[in-house]
């Protein structure tokens, strides 16, 4: 019969995925991995088997979190499109000024896994399209909402303006990481906000 677990294995993969958020796949060491997991190193291989393995879960955990709770906003039909849209954005800088050290953001953990691992590990590329392709989804039908209503501009289609959405908002979450202000990144928001006016 097999032992039963005597750790809580969702807090262990939460201190994880912090981890690697705040230095990286590469630059986190085993010996930190036992620190913020809370579990000795043969505990780590025996419940997540590698490494890599352990990254793979992190990052998944953390783009399932991130990505249902911006769902749960653009998906709020009690408000209008632009509303929700507003919301995300401020939602983004929340996440970012919440997680600042000296300054700095720590940005985000699928922005920074596509800049520095993706091209390297098929697993963690694959979890990151298909986290891409859902959020595109979301955006594509608040936007199109938007179009309907006359809120946003017809000028582009719904996934183009997806497109700009995301990619405005991951380079937000990387000018967070340089030390840009709260100030500096509302600005942007509200940039990318007037850009979609009919």
């Amino acid at each position: 019969m097999a032992r039963p677990r005597t750790f809580d294995e969702e807090r262990a993969l939460e201190g994880a995925m912090r981890l690697f958020w705040e230095k990286g796949y590469e630059a986190a060491s085993t010996q930190e991995l036992c620190t913020a997991t809370g579990l000795g190193r043969s505990s780590i291989y025996n419940t997540f088997v590698s490494k890599h393995a352990l990254f793979v879960r992190a990052l998944a955990h953390y783009l399932d979190s991130m990505t249902d709770g911006q769902a749960a906003i653009l998906g709020d039909l009690a408000l209008p499109p632009l509303a929700r849209l507003r919301q995300l954005f401020r939602r983004v800088i929340d996440t970012e000024e919440s997680n600042r050290h000296e300054r700095l953001g720590i940005g985000c953990l699928g922005v920074n896994t596509s800049a520095g691992l993706s091209l390297r590990d098929p697993e963690a590329a694959d979890l990151l399209q298909r986290d891409l392709e859902r959020r595109l989804g979301a955006l594509q039908d608040v936007i199109a909402s938007g179009q309907h209503a006359g809120e946003i501009s017809r000028a582009r289609e719904p996934r183009e303006v997806a497109l700009f959405l995301n990619a405005t908002i991951a380079g937000m979450r990387i000018s967070a990481q340089s030390g840009l202000d709260r100030t500096a990144l509302e600005s942007i928001a509200e940039t990318a906000l007037d850009a979609l006016a009919p």
